[in-house]
């Protein structure tokens, strides 16, 4: 297999990316009828992002999905879409047929859930065959997170943290076996290994700590970073700065942000008011950006929000569908280049 060190494959510098998890955006368009807009103008939501620097695009992926669209026909053609207008494409495994998180990590209902030998098998026949067909697809995914926000393991209870780190370790391997061999002749994509609280530095090197001593390839430690959850942007740098002084072959993604001023409470003092120049978010997103850029070490790679576009009235557009101003947040560093 292809060492899994570096960070420029398939031709790709990861420079810093500027990426949003836009999972349901084909459903919000297609089946939904949403007319995402800008200044009134109705333009299809790719265009939007695209056209304010926004170059990657993460999509989650459910196994047998009952009422959510991200299966693998679905997610093959959103790539499509996505790659045709210059996106990079970053792919999550979920494990799972729907969300799978730090509260819950689902096996799916199709896989054995009392060996887990016959599970990893599973999963690496699972990721074989769907890397071979986004390979097939022409829509190879430039990086691939194995699981998703799996502090607490995946694929419960057999794949669940504490107790099973050996299986874990197994299953992982056996993802990243399946990728390997999907792949084809084409270079392995980039492995990102997804921890979901940013801020927790102690929690984080105790956890890679473990995860390293398996000695299992992978190039890019995800870190999610929700204000309300994780804590304040001090804590957010710490553990950034942490994970740099111990983890030197690894980049460094914000892989999930976002912000949510509804949920915090009346008597929660909200770091991002209401009032805030172009609005909480816009206000968020550029506290976050500025916290990362002056670290002064190309390990930090960039960041993507969580399901900007799922709905109106959410995250990047208001009740009317019209983008608000922290689409604007990267237009100064990446819209104008030549």
């Amino acid at each position: 297999a292809q060492d899994s060190t570096t960070t420029t494959l398939q031709g790709v510098d990861l420079v810093y990316a500027v990426g949003a998890d836009l999972s349901f955006l084909k459903w919000a368009e297609e089946e939904q009828g949403i007319q995402f807009k800008e200044n009134g103008v109705a333009r299809p939501g790719l265009d939007i992002f695209r056209d304010h620097g926004y170059d990657w695009i993460r999509l989650r992926l459910f196994h047998t999905p009952t009422s959510l669209p991200n299966d693998l026909a679905y997610t093959i053609a959103l790539a499509q879409e996505a790659k045709a207008k210059g996106f990079r494409f970053l792919l999550d495994y979920h494990f799972a047929d729907g969300w799978a998180d730090p509260q819950k990590q689902p096996i799916p209902a199709a896989w054995d859930t009392t060996d887990v030998q016959v599970l990893s098998d599973s999963v690496y026949a699972y990721t074989r065959a769907t890397i071979e067909a986004f390979r097939e697809a022409g829509v190879m995914p430039e990086m691939v997170q194995i699981g998703n926000e799996v502090r607490n393991g995946m694929m419960w209870p057999l794949g669940r943290l504490p107790e099973h780190w050996d299986n874990f370790a197994s299953l992982f391997k056996a993802a990243l076996d399946g990728i390997d061999a999907g792949r084809g002749r084409e270079p392995r994509p980039l492995i990102m290994l997804h921890y979901d609280n940013g801020a927790d530095a102690p929690g984080t090197k105790a956890f890679f700590d473990r995860f390293h001593a398996y000695d299992i390839p992978y190039d890019i430690i995800g870190l999610s970073y929700y204000p309300w959850w994780h804590g304040n942007l001090l804590g957010l740098r710490n553990n950034l700065l942490t994970v740099l002084d111990n983890y030197a072959d690894k980049d460094v993604i914000l892989v999930e942000v976002g912000y949510r001023p509804y949920e915090y409470r009346d008597s929660d003092v909200p770091p991002y008011p209401e009032d805030a120049p172009g609005g909480p978010r816009k206000a968020f997103l550029e506290a976050v950006n500025q916290t990362l850029l002056p670290i002064a070490d190309r390990r930090i790679k960039g960041i993507f929000w969580w399901e900007p576009a799922s709905a109106c009235d959410r995250d990047y557009f208001d009740a009317e569908c019209n983008a608000r101003p922290v689409i604007t947040v990267f237009d100064r560093f990446k819209r104008y280049e030549p």
